[in-house]
This record gives structure tokens, C-alpha cells and sequence, in this order.
């Protein structure tokens, strides 16, 4: 992959639409000299952090640390969401915003962007319990999923030290809907399964774009992680489906994410491990091979023959 010139400028535009009584926040970014040849991307985050630190993270010195600037220089369409309960979304009602809830969420974000866009199919990414609900809301509306990128991704939980670990805290989880989060725990999700995987000027900017929109976030994805996988099944998913696993990623293991593609029915497929990395993928040392393997699914050519 040939990174874009980092001179391209870009624009970032604020959206907003509804579910359920619930207001959730869009960011939209763009590269209006490049247009949006290569279609559009949902990104959908993860349990601890909301859309804009995890996709549109500006770090000093490091110009390709917004994977949204990065591919909008590339000419697509880039957005994300706030799931409700994190970030600039809706977050004081009485819920744990649990996986079914953030597939829901992107359902009502994918029609908000369907009529700004003439309902193309999106291409979705999602990472760690983002992925969860990426894959839910693929299989819950496989007409406006064409491609469907699986970061961090688990399917059952068997055989996930880091699971393991959460479940320890499971009975906190299930008694309250929030949780708190500080520095040290943004510092622990690079540290928990090999250290040294990320600069940690990019870990302290990481940390401070999260606790700017946040001081706690919900237990729903943790309690559904813990206690209700699976809550995806592969064989309902029609989309073109990439499983991204980070090399030292204890969040599923090896044999849960293997059946799981085994059964994805989609013969456009694919299983890749990252190397050197361990959890949050784009803010690691190696970043770039995940915005590789992503621009390459992205980009490939529909099959012209099917047999």
C-alpha cells in the first residue's frame, strides 16, 4: 500500500441522528481534491473508547495516526459513530449499551448515511466488541453490508486468557451499567498482553482524546463478552468477511476465531494475522499493516465469476 500525501487536505463534518429515543453522534471525514471514488466505511468502536480517539486520533509527528485522514486521502467516504453511551451520543439512560443495542446504533447510523449517499453498501470495520456489533448489524442487515473487516475480534471466548481475567470482575459488571476509566487503564489495555507493542507518546494521546469525552463507559459489551458469547452466528453473515488477529491478541484464541471463518457461508474471505501486534491495532508500532490489509479488502475487485 502506498500511503496518500499527508498534504491532502481534509474536512470533518458532525452528524447527527436517533434510535430509539437515544441521540447518536456521526463524524464524517473527507478528501474533497480526491472525492469518494472507493465507496463508503463505517468504523465501529470498542468497548472502552468512543469513534474519534479510536478512528480520528491526531498524535504530533505521527501525520497517518487518523485512520479516517488516511483513507479519506484515499478516496473514501469515512465515518464513525458514538454508540450510545459513549462519547458525544446519548448516555444517561438506563441501560449497560450492550452489543444488541450497538448493532442497533449502527443500523439507524447506516440509514442516516444511506440517504446522504444514495444507500450504497457500506464497508464496515470493526474492533474488539466494535467488531461484535459490526458483525451483528452485517448479519441483522446484510443489504447494506458488502465488506466486513473483523478486528480483535471473538466468537465464543474459549480458550481467551483476557476474558478469563474480565470475568474475575463479572458480578461488578452485571450490578451497574458504567464503569470507571482513568490513564492507568487506557495504559493497561498496551500492556495486558505484550508490552511494548505502542509508542507511548501515541498511548498518552490515545488516553487523553478518550478521557476528553469520557470519564467512565458502559459494562454491556463486558457483561455480554463474559457471560453471553456467542452472540453472532458466522453462517448468517452474507457479507465478504476479513478476520484481523493481532499476533499476541488475548482477546480470542487462534481456534475460536478458525471455526468461526471456517463457517463464514461467503467463499470472499480471509484470515489475517498481524504481526507485532497486540490489541488496539491502529494506535500500535504496526499500525501501517493493518490500514494495508484494510485498503487491500477494501479495494479488491468483485469475482466477474462465480462458477
Amino acid at each position: 500500500m502506498q500511503m496518500p500525501d499527508p498534504k491532502i487536505p481534509t474536512i470533518g463534518t458532525e452528524h447527527w441522528t436517533e434510535r430509539d429515543g437515544a441521540k447518536l453522534f456521526l463524524w464524517n471525514k473527507r478528501a474533497p481534491s480526491v472525492g469518494q471514488k472507493n465507496g463508503v466505511i463505517l468504523f465501529v468502536h470498542g468497548s472502552s473508547m468512543a469513534s474519534q480517539p479510536t478512528f480520528d486520533l491526531q498524535v504530533p509527528g505521527r501525520a497517518d495516526s487518523s485512520i479516517m485522514d488516511v483513507f479519506a486521502r484515499l478516496g473514501y467516504d469515512c465515518w464513525c459513530l458514538d454508540m450510545e453511551g459513549y462519547g458525544r451520543s446519548t448516555k444517561d439512560r438506563d441501560n449497560n449499551a450492550d452489543i444488541a443495542r450497538g448493532a442497533g446504533d449502527c443500523s439507524a447510523a447506516a440509514d442516516y448515511i444511506g440517504k446522504l449517499t444514495n444507500n450504497a453498501p457500506l464497508m464496515a470495520y470493526g474492533i474488539s466488541s466494535g467488531a461484535l456489533r459490526a458483525a451483528l448489524f452485517a448479519q441483522m442487515r446484510p443489504e447494506r453490508v458488502s465488506r466486513l473487516a473483523l478486528d480483535a475480534f471473538v466468537w465464543t471466548g474459549e480458550g481467551s486468557h483476557t476474558l478469563a481475567e474480565r470475568k474475575k470482575k463479572l458480578p461488578d459488571y452485571v450490578a451497574k451499567n458504567r464503569r470507571p476509566i482513568d490513564p492507568a487503564f487506557v495504559q493497561s489495555v498496551f500492556e495486558r498482553d505484550h508490552p511494548g507493542c505502542a509508542h507511548q507518546d501515541v498511548i498518552d494521546a490515545f488516553a487523553k482524546a478518550i478521557l476528553a469525552l469520557d470519564s467512565s463507559m458502559p459494562t454491556g459489551t463486558y457483561v455480554d463478552m463474559c457471560q453471553n458469547l456467542p452472540v453472532v452466528d458466522p453462517e448468517k453473515i452474507s457479507a465478504a468477511t476479513i478476520i484481523m488477529r493481532g499476533q499476541w491478541d488475548g482477546i480470542a484464541s487462534f481456534d475460536d476465531l478458525i471455526e468461526f471463518f471456517r463457517r463464514l457461508p461467503n467463499p470472499d474471505k480471509q484470515f489475517a494475522v498481524m504481526p507485532g501486534i497486540s490489541h488496539a491495532s491502529f494506535q500500535q508500532k504496526n499500525y501501517l499493516i493493518p490500514y494495508h490489509l484494510l485498503h487491500g479488502f477494501f479495494s479488491q475487485p468483485a469475482p466477474v465469476y462465480r462458477g
